[in-house]
Parts: structure tokens; sequence; C-alpha cells
């Protein structure tokens, strides 16, 4: 009867090994809820050093510990959250000054809107250097070295 127990227990403990361990690292993902406890430790038992304010915001994770994730935020901010609270999604925070959205992704295409300094946007796709996004109903594309969230040179489908 034990043996019967044991199994179960037992595989849910390797799927969760295994969902870790299949997870590259460094990534991007995106807070999933508006208030997320960003902690000093991997646990509950960890101070809350930070409380995140912003559904979408991107981190990069970069390290795991059972079902917590180290990140960090554009500004440099780091420490621990529950990986439930962490969403697949893509999303950028606009960097340096106002930027310019464009049509096309090229320096001379039509610009479509202007975006200031810590929008977040969802990530839509990058390739050769320019991704587009999406922010309040509006898509476009802005040079990858104005955004943060995306790794350099990566493309995202």
């Amino acid at each position: 009867m034990r043996f019967i127990v044991a199994l179960p227990v037992a595989l849910l403990l390797a799927a969760g090994a295994a969902r870790a361990a299949d997870e590259k690292l460094p990534h991007f993902a995106a807070l999933r809820v508006d208030e997320v406890n960003l902690r000093a430790g991997p646990g509950d038992r960890y101070p809350i050093e930070w409380v995140y304010h912003r559904k979408g915001l991107p981190v990069e994770v970069t390290a795991t510990f059972d079902v917590w994730r180290k990140v960090h935020d554009s500004d440099g901010t780091e420490g621990w959250v529950h990986e439930r609270m962490l969403s697949a999604t893509r999303s950028i925070v606009v960097a340096g000054g106002e930027r310019t959205l464009r049509a096309d992704p090229a320096p001379g295409a039509a610009p479509v809107a202007r975006a200031e300094a810590g929008v977040v946007a969802r990530l839509l796709e990058c390739r050769s250097s320019w991704c587009r996004v999406e922010t309040q109903g509006i898509k476009g594309w802005l040079p990858e070295n104005d955004v943060w969230g995306v790794a350099p040179g990566e493309t995202v489908q």
C-alpha cells in the first residue's frame, strides 16, 4: 500500500524537477498579476523586499530553486518570486527616452506612435534587431536597443 501512495508523490516530484530542468536560463518572462512579492530568498520564510504593482512587467529569470525563480527587472532590482506569479507571455519596457514606433522594421519607416521611457508593451516578434510591439492597441516596430526584455540578437516569433 505504501508503494501505491509513494509512486504518485515521486512522479510529481520528478515532473517538477524535469519542468525546472527544461527552463533555459536566463530567459525572459512577465509578471502574471498586478501584485507580486519579491523576496530575499526562495521561500515564504524570506522577507519581502519589494512589491511589484505592474502586471505584464518583463523580468529576466536567472536561477531556479524548486517553485521559486530568481529574477531581475530593467532597473536591476533582484529577488525571488513564486513561479505562479510569472507568465511566459513576453513583454518589453521602452528604454532610454521617448521612442518612435515605426510601421516597418526600418529607421526611415513611417512613424506610428511615440512611447515614453518605462512604457510596458506586449512583445509580438523580434527579427533583424527590430521588435514589433503592441501597447494600448497600437502596433509598431522599435529597434532592439530601445527596449528591455529581449536578449541581444534574440529572434521572437
